[in-house]
């Protein structure tokens, strides 16, 4: 289908294409489908003048389609040369402090024995955690919270009841065997 476009550098109706797409060896039935995925692919251009939609491809836009994506890639190149660059140079710089020497070594064995005691009384501290000062007065405050919601529900159900009993006198027997229960 490009071929015709090529071939006479002309502007087509999709009809046009329809006829002219089986002496290409392009089914007719299809040549819709392979125009509509060269326009998607931004080979073949296509505009609507009217009512009528014309299509059009001529090599000097697919050069200038290469040149372009040409030149992306290129500069996408350059400038993943430059930050590979700028990685190898920040490793270096970062590599320049910590060669293998015998301070070093000692230094990372007094920091591998710090943090074992850091994490040795971090274990002891979470051991004695029950016996903090600020963990008991937390448990006070909550179990103050929790005695007054249950001071407040009973109260909510005594309410209830006075309620059900002044609402329904005749069911008042009924009531006072369930509130038993």
């Amino acid at each position: 289908m490009l071929q015709i476009f090529y071939e006479s550098q002309d502007f087509y109706l999709l009809k046009e294409l329809e006829k002219m797409g089986p002496k290409k060896g392009v089914i007719s039935q299809s040549v819709k489908d392979v125009v509509q995925s060269l326009v998607d692919d931004d080979l073949v251009l296509r505009d609507k003048i009217g009512t009528s939609v014309y299509f059009w491809s001529l090599p000097s836009c697919a050069g200038n389609q290469l040149r372009t994506t040409y030149n992306k890639l290129e500069s996408d190149l350059s400038n993943s040369k430059k930050r590979y660059m700028e990685l190898l140079e920040q490793r270096d710089d970062l590599k320049r402090g910590r060669e293998d020497t015998d301070e070093r070594e000692d230094a990372l064995e007094e920091l591998k024995a710090v943090e074992l005691r850091h994490k040795k009384l971090k274990e002891e501290l979470a051991a004695y955690a029950d016996s903090d000062p600020s963990a008991l007065e937390a448990m006070k405050d909550a179990t103050e919270v929790a005695h007054s919601a249950a001071n407040r529900w009973t109260d909510n159900i005594f309410t209830l009841q006075q309620w059900c009993s002044t609402t329904f006198p005749q069911a008042k027997e009924q009531l006072e065997h369930m509130y038993k229960e």
